[in-house]
Protein backbone atom coordinates (compact mmCIF):
# COMPACT_ATOMS: atom_id res chain seq x y z
CA UNK A 1 0.00 0.00 0.00
CA UNK A 2 1.42 3.88 -0.93
CA UNK A 3 1.51 6.19 1.80
CA UNK A 4 -0.49 9.35 1.14
CA UNK A 5 2.81 11.84 0.60
CA UNK A 6 0.29 14.90 -0.51
CA UNK A 7 1.22 16.25 3.27
CA UNK A 8 4.57 15.32 3.43
CA UNK A 9 7.00 17.63 4.94
CA UNK A 10 10.46 16.70 3.03
CA UNK A 11 13.44 17.80 4.19
CA UNK A 12 17.22 17.52 3.24
CA UNK A 13 20.29 17.35 5.59
CA UNK A 14 22.22 20.42 5.98
CA UNK A 15 24.94 19.09 5.37
CA UNK A 16 23.97 18.22 1.66
CA UNK A 17 25.52 21.71 0.44
CA UNK A 18 24.77 23.24 -3.14
CA UNK A 19 25.75 20.28 -5.51
CA UNK A 20 22.34 18.48 -5.83
CA UNK A 21 23.99 14.90 -4.74
CA UNK A 22 21.19 14.54 -1.55
CA UNK A 23 18.20 13.16 -0.61
CA UNK A 24 15.31 14.05 1.26
CA UNK A 25 13.39 12.08 3.95
CA UNK A 26 9.38 12.82 5.15
CA UNK A 27 8.41 11.41 8.54
CA UNK A 28 5.21 10.17 8.05
CA UNK A 29 2.37 8.54 10.78
CA UNK A 30 4.06 4.77 10.85
CA UNK A 31 6.75 5.20 7.98
CA UNK A 32 9.67 7.30 6.71
CA UNK A 33 9.59 8.22 2.51
CA UNK A 34 13.13 9.08 0.96
CA UNK A 35 13.13 10.20 -2.45
CA UNK A 36 15.85 11.88 -4.86
CA UNK A 37 15.98 15.54 -4.31
CA UNK A 38 16.93 16.25 -7.70
CA UNK A 39 14.12 14.20 -9.07
CA UNK A 40 11.12 15.50 -6.65
CA UNK A 41 8.65 14.04 -8.68
CA UNK A 42 9.97 10.56 -8.96
CA UNK A 43 10.04 7.43 -7.21
CA UNK A 44 9.53 7.39 -3.47
CA UNK A 45 11.05 4.30 -1.19
CA UNK A 46 9.15 3.91 1.69
CA UNK A 47 10.44 1.77 5.09
CA UNK A 48 8.87 1.12 8.57
CA UNK A 49 9.89 3.22 11.35
CA UNK A 50 11.13 0.43 12.86
CA UNK A 51 13.09 -0.48 9.42
CA UNK A 52 14.77 3.25 9.22
CA UNK A 53 15.80 3.30 12.95
CA UNK A 54 17.86 -0.08 12.60
CA UNK A 55 19.68 1.92 9.53
CA UNK A 56 20.30 4.96 11.42
CA UNK A 57 21.61 2.82 14.37
CA UNK A 58 23.77 1.24 11.67
CA UNK A 59 25.17 4.61 10.26
CA UNK A 60 26.41 5.66 13.68
CA UNK A 61 28.06 2.53 14.73
CA UNK A 62 29.77 2.73 11.21
CA UNK A 63 28.54 -0.40 9.34
CA UNK A 64 28.36 1.07 6.02
CA UNK A 65 31.87 2.52 6.14
CA UNK A 66 34.41 2.03 3.42
CA UNK A 67 37.81 1.34 4.30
Amino acid sequence: MNPDLSRAEWRKSTRSGNNGQCVEVAFLDQDVAVRDSKDQSGPVLTFASTEWAAFIDGVRRGEFDQS
